[in-house]
């Protein structure tokens, strides 16, 4: 991942670039033609542009060049994948890809309901053309694919967290680590739903634990709508890319025979012969406190291990209420999540429900996209579901009216799911309240019963 520096807009051109050069490998792959150069960095040679299909894998040689990988052909083939359903930016010099980043269809679930979210990954500048503005070049183009397109919101996983904030990227979610004692019994508040336990073959995993998802998705922001490959592509995959000690993974799943599934857990597991054996939980659901409380009580009592390492928890977990125990159960780390950017701010602001009333004007400033800057008067009521301008419970519209609060856009998406309060940008002074009592009921209005959370990267 490259820090490159932002710069200023400079004068489009449509010209075709000359022949190529790359000034530190040697091609190994033609020249690249993207499909148009609708922008220029302050770099005269450099242009920006589609990827076309047909250079794909120079998009992700490159890619990996950037970040040391070099995955085997499973990987590779499962990214080309990937790229063959998404957006993809190209930053060219004289015909020589250099800079490369892509926006997957992905659908995020908002207060009340969900929405297009394109998430972008494989942001990639070439070690020879960093610090050109050729990240901002490619954030730009990729910004007026996305207006084009209608999109409200975009969302990342950031591997350098300075970097996106300047583009408009607020944090969204946020992240507990926690870690389990589990060479005792899992001390509980509460009893545990009774309901039995059983283990499920990776293979039936789209099968029983999608429909489960998709019918809980909405009940927390910030989550990402699954496909049957993006279960079996990223979450079932045999040999963890980070830890090839660690186990295949395995799921465990609560409810009746025949009947609907409660919750289940998805983890793996590695021994160590001078240590605990570590039981590693990448995800958890349950649809209540006590069939969440089987399903720790299950992973504390797993064989031949001593430690439960949960990297990403939602800050609201119950399992931090209910355990009877907080030496055993310890949060050792906190982790900002998934950054969103509000696309068309008033779209996001229409289509997400509200839990009180809202009349307030609102000054958004945005250095990249225009529209969503100045003052806008933004009016709702309390609803229990996502409703739409048309419904006439929320409207966002261009006004004169002096502000009651003014705010970046970053931190706007930040507050927009729910897990920033306002009031705390407030007092930490990156927003400014014009009329008391403001922030705090907007805090009131985007209040949601669980905190926003992810566990879904990419």
């Amino acid at each position: 991942m490259d820090m490159e520096p932002v710069q200023p807009p400079t004068q489009s051109t449509t010209q075709p670039p000359a022949q190529p050069t790359h000034p530190s490998v040697q091609p190994t792959h033609p020249p690249v033609q993207p499909t148009q150069y609708p922008a220029q960095s302050t770099h005269p040679s450099i242009r920006f542009g589609d990827i076309p299909e047909a250079a794909i894998d120079r998009a992700l040689s490159l890619a990996y060049l950037v970040f040391h990988e070099s995955p085997q052909d499973e990987k590779r083939k499962h990214h080309r994948d990937l790229l063959l359903g998404c957006v993809r930016v190209g930053a060219y010099d004289q015909g020589e890809l250099v800079g490369f980043l892509a926006a997957l269809p992905f659908t995020i679930s908002v207060p009340g309901g969900e929405l297009p979210c394109p998430g972008l990954t494989f942001v990639s500048v070439a070690p020879t053309h960093r610090r050109r503005g050729v990240l901002t070049g490619m954030i730009r183009e990729l910004f007026g694919k996305l207006v084009a397109d209608g999109a409200p919101i975009a969302a990342l996983w950031a591997s350098e967290d300075a970097i996106y904030g300047r583009f408009g990227f607020g944090p969204a979610t946020l992240g507990n680590t926690v870690e389990i004692d589990s060479r005792r019994p899992l001390a509980l508040r509460i009893a545990p739903d009774t309901r039995p336990l059983r283990l499920l073959d990776p293979a039936d995993v789209p099968d029983v634990l999608g429909p489960y998802h998709d019918r809980t998705l909405t009940e927390r922001p910030g989550r990402l709508a699954r496909t049957e490959a993006w279960w079996r592509e990223e979450w079932m995959v045999e040999e963890d890319e980070d830890d090839d000690e660690l186990s295949p993974p395995r799921v465990v799943t609560l409810g009746d025979p025949g009947g609907p599934i409660a919750g289940y857990a998805i983890y793996r597991t590695r021994t160590c012969d001078d240590a605990p054996g570590l039981v590693r939980l990448d995800d958890l659901e349950a649809d209540t406190p006590a069939a969440a409380a089987a399903l720790w009580r299950y992973l504390a009592s797993i064989d031949l291990t001593g430690v439960i390492r949960a990297w990403g928890r939602p800050q609201d977990d119950p399992l931090l209420l209910f355990a009877a125990d907080r030496d055993q159960v310890r949060v050792t780390g906190q982790f900002p999540g998934l950054r969103a950017r509000l696309v068309d701010v008033r779209a996001a602001l229409t289509a997400r429900s509200w839990a009180a009333p809202v009349d307030m004007v609102l000054d958004v400033r945005d250095d990249h996209l225009p529209a969503n800057a100045g003052r806008h008067h933004l009016t709702a009521t309390a609803t229990t579901a996502a409703t739409t301008t048309a419904d006439g419970h929320a409207t966002y519209e261009r006004t004169d009216r002096p502000a009651d609060l003014t705010l970046d856009i970053r931190d706007l998406a930040a507050c927009y799911f729910g897990g920033t309060p306002v009031e705390s940008l407030v007092r930490a002074g990156l927003a400014q309240e014009h009329t008391p009592g403001t922030a705090r009921a907007l805090d009131a209005a985007l209040r949601t019963a669980l905190l926003p959370h992810t566990v879904d990267e990419f």
